[in-house]
């Protein structure tokens, strides 16, 4: 299985998904970040981009490395990793699906205003205009198809350890006290 956790950068993918590690029994965190991070290394380099995610290789690579990593290990990957782009997404989730791979795609949810404000006093990266610049599209995106691909969890105002339980309990594991 793949819990898929989506959201805009600064909605809190990589603390909600390190906790939702500790909860799901043999689970491991695949960052498909890494993927386009490869293949940016490649030289001479790929067809200039702003968004690695934009490289016909990035989604069918992801595809392929999960499958792989489910093949070897077993359990369950957690994947925290933006997708905007509905075709992106379209074609990973298919990819995925048709190795028989169950996926559980969550999207975390932060309000516009609280969501800047998590963006300009995060205490690990600092503001980010990077991350700024994400945040209209994601809206965008939430609005025209994202929120109907998957189960939302609201984490505006909802501490990481709760939303990753609530993930978890959605994704079928027991919670214990």
């Amino acid at each position: 299985m793949i819990i898929w956790v989506n959201g805009t950068h600064g909605a809190g993918k990589t603390t909600t998904s390190r906790l939702l590690q500790e909860i799901v029994p043999e689970s491991r965190i695949f960052d498909a970040e890494k993927v386009g991070e490869t293949l940016m290394d490649v030289s001479p380099g790929l067809p200039p981009t702003d968004n690695f995610q934009h490289w016909a290789p990035w989604r069918p690579l992801v595809v392929e490395t999960a499958r792989q990593l489910l093949n070897y290990v077993g359990g369950t990957l957690i994947i925290p990793m933006t997708v905007l782009t509905e075709q992106y997404w379209q074609e990973i989730s298919a990819g995925l699906e048709q190795h028989g791979i169950d996926v559980q795609h969550f999207i975390l949810h932060v309000e516009e205003d609280a969501l800047r404000q998590r963006i300009d006093n995060d205490p690990e990266m600092g503001p980010s205009t990077f991350r700024h610049q994400h945040v209209s599209p994601y809206f965008q995106a939430a609005e025209a198809w994202l929120h109907t691909q998957g189960t939302v969890i609201d984490a505006t105002v909802e501490p990481p350890e709760k939303v990753a339980e609530r993930i978890a309990e959605y994704a079928g594991f027991s919670v214990g006290e």
